[in-house]
């Protein structure tokens, strides 16, 4: 068990109650701590227009952290390339691996607007995925009914997003070519078609190691596995098409310099406790934040047990969220350490990532370190 490192997924979210310059300070105390509970990653994703989340740029976050920490690699999960370009992205992490030379990892993401050629497609279920029965895998772990993220991506909200983080009348490239390019950039070997070379300095030859995010088996899963690149993949964002994006992944997965075979990363969100009551209680607002989210509100300020019972809820609320709620991996650490063999398994997984969020910091340190030990214990 031992042998499955474990990364941590921070989203550098804000209390209610409190401010992104705690929120901040928070997460760079949990980076120092999980480094000493022996996580082997520390990662950070990138979310924009949220009152509730404060980690609206992995690099600058980044750079603090590895700061406050020695030994933990750092990492963006992920940076998304629908609102950035190539060579802004192998600049960035080119600066961070100048300073702190082969601590980072850049986890780079199709979210924010991106193309893909011809679309994004649905992947067919084969293998383990078409296994699962009523719901579940042949292992026991939950596989829920399909999420449509559709009416979240066509709300005006959305589109104030993509309105704020592009240019006026810019353009996305397709995410392939993108990634593409980020390759080249950093091996050296960008040649425009004009003839023109670019060797970006610092960038070109960073000591970072690449990887691919992505919740389905289309295009993200398809550009990790051609181009032999470490894959991540999200059941705590999309839990139905967890096993569709590693299996993509797999079957398009060709040898590198990097890899001679595939790596899989999974995620779950996962809160311990000393009790499972206690647990329970700390994981109480979970469900209004999740809502927040997926009613293009923006994630709100993680509340409290108690101000979470207060909000009121329809049927139509608690359908929105089920998905999520129900694969929230809660309870002792005991509980949650036999949730994640599960999910490991299903999955076939290399390594496990955890994000976990509570209203107060020493519950959510405290979370971490109590799954730390019972993983060591294990081993």
């Amino acid at each position: 068990m031992a042998n499955t490192p474990l990364t941590v997924l921070d989203l550098v979210p804000i209390s209610s109650g409190s401010t992104a310059s705690q929120a901040l300070r928070n997460s760079v105390d949990l980076a120092r701590q999980t480094e000493r509970f022996g996580y082997a990653r520390y990662w950070f994703a990138e979310h924009h227009l949220n009152p509730g989340v404060a980690g609206t740029s992995p690099a600058v976050v980044l750079a603090l952290t590895a700061a406050a920490t020695s030994t933990i690699r750092l990492g963006s999960g992920a940076v998304l390339l629908g609102h950035r370009t190539s060579l802004s992205t192998v600049e960035e992490f080119g600066l961070l691996d100048a300073l702190y030379p082969g601590r980072f990892d850049l986890g780079l993401g199709r979210s924010g607007g991106g193309r893909t050629p011809g679309g994004s497609r649905e992947p067919a279920l084969v293998g383990a995925a078409s296994a699962v029965v009523d719901g579940y895998t042949p292992n026991g772990l939950r596989i829920p009914p399909r999420f449509d993220f559709t009416p979240l991506l066509k709300s005006p909200r959305f589109v104030l997003h993509k309105t704020l983080l592009q240019q006026p009348n810019a353009e996305t490239p397709d995410y392939v070519d993108q990634v593409t390019d980020i390759l080249a950039l950093l091996a050296g070997t960008y040649v425009d078609g004009n003839g023109q070379e670019a060797h970006v300095v610092p960038g070109e030859g960073a000591d970072l190691q690449l990887w691919i995010l992505g919740s389905s088996g289309g295009a993200s899963a398809e550009v990790a596995g051609a181009n032999g690149l470490r894959f991540a993949t999200n059941y705590h964002v999309s839990p139905a098409t967890v096993l569709e994006a590693a299996e993509g992944y797999r079957a398009a997965f060709k040898p590198s310099d990097e890899l001679d075979a595939p790596y899989v990363s999974v995620s779950a969100d996962v809160v311990v406790a000393e009790t499972e009551a206690q647990a329970r209680e700390l994981a109480s607002g979970y469900g209004a934040w999740v809502r927040s989210i997926r009613t293009a509100e923006g994630a709100i300020p993680f509340p409290t047990p108690e101000e979470a019972r207060a909000i009121p809820w329809t049927e139509e609320d608690r359908s929105l969220v089920a998905d999520r709620v129900e694969t929230q991996f809660v309870g002792t650490a005991a509980q949650v350490a036999d949730q994640l063999e599960i999910l490991r398994g299903a999955v076939d997984a290399d390594e496990l990532i955890i994000t976990t969020i509570t209203h107060d910091h020493a519950d959510r340190v405290a979370s971490y370190r109590l799954l730390a030990e019972e993983w060591n214990r294990r081993g």
